[in-house]
């Protein structure tokens, strides 16, 4: 009797065996598919939230440095009139928020018709 070759592939086949190929298989595509990309979303965020920790901070150190300038330039705010500089930072930090949440909001940008 002759043996053909593809029997001696599955001569030392065993379920145990091939449920083991199975699992290790899916093991591995589940890694490759849903952990790599989690890690690397991660990663983006990390960097995002360090990147407008630093910006937030350079705002407030900004806002800071004008109100200094406001009360180092007019000495005139003095006195009764010392919380006009204060009120000119608290609007300008208000228009920074503004103009943060207003770009958050209005999504991205619309391509017309005539651009590519």
């Amino acid at each position: 009797m002759r043996t053909y070759p593809w029997r001696k592939l599955l001569k030392g086949a065993s379920l145990q065996r091939d449920l083991e190929e199975v699992r290790d298989l899916f093991v591995q595509y589940f890694k490759e598919q849903t952990v790599q990309p989690l890690k690397e979303l991660g990663r983006f965020v990390a960097f995002g939230v360090a990147g407008s920790l630093f910006v937030a901070f350079g705002v407030v150190i900004g806002l800071v440095g004008v109100l200094r300038m406001l009360q180092a330039l007019f000495p005139v705010l003095d006195g009764s009139l010392s919380w006009i500089p204060y009120l000119v930072v608290v609007v300008a930090g208000l228009a920074v928020v503004g103009l943060v949440l207003q770009r958050i909001f209005a999504g991205a940008p619309r391509r017309t018709k005539g651009a590519q």
